[in-house]
């Protein structure tokens, strides 16, 4: 075991204010492989005050300038792409080819994708009679999850520095590890001190403190929809901007005529992928009544294949939450087609690859977010029908349509609420705006619109 000291603070590792520790544990075998500080009030106020002070030198630093910034720091963590993988692997779970593709391989694209969009985007423009201004918003507090660990620092940290904001983040107490070896990237990459700090602590310490913090200006947060009431609710009452990426409950949409046996592979790997913990999964596959037990039957004997391949959850908490919700399928008459309760392993916090079939739109597992490995397969009579049910939940983030002909599918997703929808399994796009209708949050990541969360605009008239 390792124990870690100290906070990321004005360009440097500083002693933590208070003595508390927070263990780290490999959740495929339940055992604990670091310590990383409790950050305290007084932790969050003195990074706050190193990126306040930082804020006036990196916001009048040429775009071109913060661009190379980033650029350097794509560069760093290519070079440190394994170590990052091993990193996720070890404190979240994921297997090592996900943690190399996705949990190393995405992020970087994602700083890239802003180094470039930071030396092209217009930060000034003229419309009439007046020149407008985009400038950046301030101090930023970035509040992130365990799933995504290092994706989620960088959707949030690379367009706020792109921006020319600075930064706190305050990482998941599941995952703190991938977190300091960013801030050790962004001091490797040369960004200056004080524009990224790094406090770890609890969410109701670490977490309110910056979210309550007068000199923050701007809360990104990603996590249950419940703390990100909560915090809009703290940004409201103090009149400071957020962005809420939230819950989802996805529908999985496959019309009469698709390629279903792709439609429902794709669906069940989806669902599977990160072992059930992400809130975009397809999690309530829709298929007309004519194919449903034929999909049930794909659904099922997709998902056995997942047994040895998927990692476990990220905690005993979480994987007794998802067993919870197992339970109430089946107590509340859908039927288990695959999987179940029962883990497929003597040690680490692991669930089966769950199918429910006959799940019905107003049942608990087609309604709430589960965030595990378990997709319940719902039938629908017409296409109004799978309208009704797969825009009839609270949230609206993610999901998918299949159909023989791409005009179909479009015009069906055109009427799903929902703020990313996948045509016949189109592929993930770094660049394209991620992010919720209704209780899915507020607020865009990724892309030109996730740059666009991070500024304010002034307008001069002559």
């Amino acid at each position: 075991m390792k124990a870690h000291d100290g906070m990321y603070i004005d360009g440097a590792w500083r002693p933590a204010a208070g003595p508390g520790v927070i263990e780290v544990v490999n959740p495929a075998d339940e055992q604990v492989i670091a310590t990383v500080p409790a950050g305290t009030v007084e932790d969050v106020d003195a990074a706050v005050r190193a990126a306040r002070a930082a804020l006036p030198g990196w916001a009048a630093t040429p775009p071109a300038e913060r661009a190379a910034r980033l650029a350097a720091l794509r560069d760093v963590l290519v070079a440190r792409q394994d170590e990052i993988a091993e990193t996720v692997t070890a404190e979240l779970g994921s297997p090592p080819k996900l943690s190399q593709t996705v949990h190393a391989g995405v992020p970087i694209a994602v700083t890239g994708s802003y180094a470039e969009l930071a030396a092209t985007y217009a930060f000034e423009e003229r419309t009439g009679n007046s020149t407008v201004l985009h400038e950046p918003v301030g101090v930023v507090g970035a509040i992130t999850p365990w799933n995504y660990p290092l994706h989620q620092i960088v959707a949030k940290t690379a367009p706020a520095l792109a921006a020319g904001c600075t930064v706190v983040v305050k990482p998941a107490e599941d995952t703190p590890l991938v977190a300091r070896l960013f801030a050790e990237a962004v001091h490797e990459a040369g960004i200056p001190a004080g524009v990224f700090n790094l406090v770890t602590g609890l969410g109701p310490v670490a977490g309110q403190a910056l979210a309550e913090h007068p000199d923050v200006d701007l809360v990104s947060f990603t996590g249950s929809t419940a703390v990100g009431r909560r915090i809009g609710a703290i940004a409201s009452g103090m009149v400071k901007k957020v962005a809420l990426e939230l819950g989802g409950k996805s529908a999985n949409v496959i019309l009469p005529g698709a390629d279903l046996a792709r439609a429902v592979n794709v669906g069940v790997a989806n669902v599977m992928s990160n072992s059930g913990q992400t809130c975009s999964a397809w999690t309530r596959m829709l298929v007309h009544h004519d194919r449903y037990d034929e999909a049930v039957e794909l659904a099922a004997a997709a998902a056995a294949k997942y047994g040895d391949r998927i990692g476990p959850l990220v905690s005993a908490t979480q994987r007794d939450r998802v067993r919870g919700y197992i339970a109430k399928g089946v107590a509340e008459g859908a039927r288990l087609a695959a999987g179940g309760p029962d883990s497929p392993h003597e040690r680490g916090y692991y669930v089966s690859p769950t199918v429910f079939a006959d799940v019905t739109p107003e049942m608990t597992i087609a309604q709430e977010e589960i965030f595990g490995p378990v997709l319940s397969v719902l039938r629908y009579t017409d296409e109004e029908d799978a309208l009704r049910i797969a825009n009839g939940t609270v949230y609206g983030l993610a999901g998918a349509v299949w159909a023989a002909d791409e005009t179909e599918a479009v015009a069906f997703a055109r009427r799903m609420e929902t703020g990313q929808v996948d045509i016949n399994g189109g592929r993930f796009n770094p660049l394209a705006p991620f992010g919720g209708y209704k209780q899915s949050g507020v607020g865009r990541e990724l892309g030109a619109h996730g740059l666009a969360e991070y500024l304010q605009t002034k307008s001069f008239q002559f």
